[in-house]
């Protein structure tokens, strides 16, 4: 579908102004268009697989998507979360939705995960899918409603920049 920019240039960038940080975890990026198997197995991309390591978590996303995380970005979402006090109603409840569904899974030898039934249900996925690199996740969309996200989102994609990227110039 789409040819993924080379994610090493992100993975050793340092600070804007010649500072060394730490590396960057690398970052997942482009669109995909996998076949789902009658199991529910989904084949990664192969660029991803190697990003993920050991594995995955599998979680209800926002916008009916579902969230493919590397493990330790999910365990620091996980423990951001929990940090939230137990008297936040709204952290205790996206926290109950955001784990209950949440499933880890190793890609077997042909780098595919199985998407649980809980998980397809939740995000409409049947046959035609989408996987969006988002940065330090990927999302897993059913491809109609990818598709018609992203044209609803094309028409405002130029007028909210100034409000999520103030201090970004491109």
């Amino acid at each position: 579908m789409t040819n993924p920019t080379e994610n090493s240039v992100f993975e050793d960038a340092g600070m804007a102004d010649g500072a060394v940080s730490s590396p960057l975890p690398a970052l997942l990026l482009g669109t995909y268009a996998p076949k789902i198997d009658a199991k529910g197995r989904v084949a990664l991309p192969a660029k991803f697989r190697s990003q993920l390591g050991q594995g995955c978590v599998l979680a209800r996303g926002q916008e009916r998507c579902i969230y493919l995380l590397p493990f330790g970005e999910f365990r620091r979402i996980a423990a951001q979360i929990q940090r939230t006090s137990l008297s936040n109603k709204a952290a205790r409840n996206y926290l109950r939705v955001f784990l209950s569904g949440a499933v880890d899974q190793e890609p077997d030898k042909q780098g595919r995960v199985i998407l649980p039934s809980i998980l397809r249900d939740y995000a409409h996925i049947d046959k035609d899918i989408v996987i969006i690199g988002v940065g330090t996740r990927a999302e897993i969309w059913n491809k109609a409603d990818w598709d018609a996200y992203l044209a609803e989102q094309e028409d405002g994609y130029s007028d909210i920049a100034d409000d999520v990227l103030p201090e970004v110039s491109f």
